[in-house]
């Protein structure tokens, strides 16, 4: 469970997700709660006999190489901002007080060391989620496999390849499921933050569209044109002082403010790309989103269902300041715009390691293991677009 001090687990909750994100099973209600931590103001001639897969005998061998980069860099943060425990500072702004120089009497004592102490939010950040991966290399097994030394280690090279892509994508689809449960959050405890385009639009053009009608050419290029403007507008707005686009803890309402330069975008490509070729090329640019870091996401939890999520999420309590786990279903999901310490993600501890040799069975095991901090932080500013 995140949130706590201690060091979880997470390979059960990894594969669950690895699955959804590679379509091996239909989208399913995922608990990031459990490694996502949110910013809260409590303290706390036939085959080899090992493998079974690579036949003996070859005329010909191609090493399958494809080095994989994770997506979401723009989350991606070094270890040296977020360790075990973090505590994050915000100050409070208070109200100005009155200007006493003109009510000045004659013969008064004037009190010059009036206190006023300054008012701070803390929030918390606790704890990790590990996991591991290893394989298995034999002296022997493989070697009648292969026509020389020369191949046997370009197999070893497509091995150890194979296991850094495999780490890639857990840390692109944890990644994922940090802003996933972000944007569940945000449905559930700050809706006014979630913007629902089509209705906007309607209501401003006393329109009736819908899903289905939007897409006809006369209504899709017009509705795009206002949705790009619709976000140039937020990410302007975004640039402001105001409590307005994130999350207040009571009695401790915080000013904050985006610069263009800590804005991060992230929009669905399926909406994006057909935005691009059917409005943008013949019109104008993304000028717009320039102005931001943009990524495009191809899905947001299941590949098979690529524009909604279905979480368990980790949410905060505005009342309270302390975190609590809320069931939320979110569809239709056109994009993201957030702080860029909204959301994060950090690899505070990685190291790798091989087994001694084992002589009497001629083997030994490589293994990686990770400590990742993923987070969420709703006292930053963020606000989801849905296309409905």
């Amino acid at each position: 469970m995140a949130n706590t001090l201690s060091f979880d687990d997470i390979s059960t909750i990894l594969n669950s997700i690895m699955k959804q994100a590679t379509g091996q099973t239909e989208q399913a209600i995922t608990n990031t709660s459990d490694f996502v931590a949110v910013a809260n103001t409590t303290l706390l001639a036939g085959y080899d006999q090992v493998l079974s897969a690579i036949s003996q005998v070859l005329d010909r061998t191609i090493f399958s190489v494809r080095p994989y980069t994770a997506k979401f860099q723009g989350i991606r943060v070094d270890e040296r901002r977020f360790g075990n425990h973090t505590r994050k500072l915000t100050q409070i702004d208070k109200p100005f007080e009155e200007d006493v120089r003109y009510d000045l009497t004659d013969g008064a004592e004037g009190n010059m060391f009036q206190i006023n102490l300054p008012k701070t939010l803390q929030t918390n950040f606790y704890g990790g989620q590990v996991f591991q991966k290893s394989y298995t290399w034999m002296k022997d097994q493989l070697d009648m496999a292969f026509r020389g030394p020369d191949e046997l280690a370009q197999y070893w090279t497509m091995v150890t390849q194979n296991v850094s892509d495999m780490i890639e994508q857990a840390h692109e689809n944890m990644a994922r499921g940090a802003i996933a449960n972000f944007i569940a959050g945000k449905a559930n405890i700050d809706a006014g933050n979630v913007i629902h385009l089509l209705a906007e639009y309607n209501a401003a053009t006393g329109q009736e569209l819908t899903a289905t009608t939007v897409m006809s050419a006369n209504n899709y290029v017009p509705f795009m044109q206002w949705v790009y403007a619709r976000i140039a507008q937020l990410c302007a707005m975004l640039t402001e002082r105001s409590q307005i686009f994130h999350v207040n803890i009571t009695g401790k309402e915080v000013q904050r403010h985006t610069p263009y330069a800590n804005q991060r975008i992230f929009l669905y490509s399926g909406a994006r790309y057909q935005i691009e070729n059917r409005v943008l090329a013949d019109i104008y640019h993304d000028n717009y989103l320039r102005l931001a870091v943009t990524e495009s996401v191809n899905f947001w939890q299941s590949i098979k269902t690529p524009d909604s999520i279905n979480l368990n999420a980790s949410v905060i309590n505005a009342a309270n300041g302390q975190v609590t786990a809320a069931e939320q279903q979110v569809e239709n999901i056109f994009g993201l715009i957030i702080d860029e310490e909204a959301v994060g993600h950090t690899t505070i501890n990685q190291w790798s390691g091989t087994t001694p040799f084992d002589v009497r069975e001629g083997f030994a095991t490589t293994y990686y293991h990770f400590t990742d901090r993923y987070w969420n932080d709703y006292t930053e500013n963020g606000i989801v677009l849905l296309l409905d």
